[in-house]
């Protein structure tokens, strides 16, 4: 649905990105992370057919972005960092301009409108101007009218920035469910919480390079090692934890709780819990120890230049 071969863009001298490969199925949500100025801008409008590549080639929903600009423009559905919002004019009649833009009727603009206002709890503002909404009210209009002609893929930079939790919380819903309709969408956030909860793939740029690409749980296993395990048992341990060194690293421990960790936990776990059965040791939990995105993300960008992969 979005592919990228060795997409590249320079300013003259300078390379805004270099040479980078993403690939989004439909039904997926891709997070493209990275430091302010580090190109995840530059990529989306070379996606949107707003900017020509210096060189690669890149198809949204089956069109060449440079070869087919008017149906990669018709395929997708933009939230830009600045909306573009037209403030004299009131939510319907701002929605119905883009509708009639988008090539729908007056009868599918308003009927997809009114949906989506509705979707988004908007309804009540509808007969307001767009000049007296707040920051979060116009991020949610904006996405609104990036929905309005049901695009196959979506490109959103920063979503939720500015909104209050509960409605930040419905566009992470309405996100979700989009992604379950089909949808290839790219994601751009600086909320690493949010990329987690929403995607399936995380790709981190920097200085206009990918450094990094794969699951949340591949990139944590790679940057942060093997899970971490934490485990509690009924009473004492009375010195069980020592039985377990051929199966598991052992990191550190108490009375009647220890942390490991364990290269393929999914074979080592059972053997734990069947050799502490075995010296009549109850295990009361086994899980493991939360990991943030965070924490990958920080590892990452924060690596000398060359040696991040």
């Amino acid at each position: 649905m979005i592919e990228t071969q060795g997409l590249t863009k320079r300013f003259d001298d300078f390379p805004a990105v270099t040479d980078v490969n993403l690939s989004v199925r439909p039904g997926a949500v891709l997070a493209l992370l990275g430091p302010n100025g580090a190109g995840k801008t530059t990529t989306v409008r070379m996606l949107t057919s707003i900017l020509r590549p210096t060189a690669g080639r890149a198809w949204v929903a089956g069109f060449d972005v440079v070869a087919q600009p008017a149906d990669v423009r018709r395929s997708v559905g933009v939230l830009t960092e600045h909306h573009g919002l037209y403030m004299r004019m009131r939510s319907e009649e701002y929605l119905s301009f883009f509708a009639e833009l988008y090539g729908l009727s007056a009868a599918q603009g308003r009927a997809r409108a009114a949906a989506l206002l509705d979707q988004f709890d908007m309804r009540a503002a509808a007969g307001k101007r767009l000049g007296e909404y707040s920051k979060g009210m116009r991020q949610k209009l904006a996405l609104i009218r990036a929905l309005l002609h049901n695009p196959p893929v979506l490109l959103l930079d920063e979503p939720t920035s500015a909104m209050d939790p509960l409605s930040a919380r419905l566009v992470r819903d309405a996100i979700a469910a989009l992604r379950s309709a089909q949808r290839a969408i790219i994601l751009c956030t600086h909320n690493l919480t949010e990329a987690e909860q929403l995607a399936d793939h995380i790709a981190v740029i920097r200085r206009g390079r990918l450094i990094a690409s794969g699951t949340p749980a591949e990139l944590k296993r790679q940057w942060l090692g093997p899970a971490l395990l934490e485990l509690h048992t009924a009473g004492s341990l009375n010195g069980a934890a020592d039985d377990l060194r051929d199966l598991v690293t052992l990191i550190q421990r108490g009375p009647d709780w220890l942390q490991f960790t364990a290269e393929q936990p999914e074979i080592a776990n059972p053997q734990v819990l069947a050799r502490l059965a075995a010296r009549g040791v109850g295990v009361v939990t086994l899980a493991e120890v939360p990991r943030s995105l965070e924490d990958v993300y920080l590892q990452i960008v924060q690596q000398p230049a060359g040696e991040a992969a």
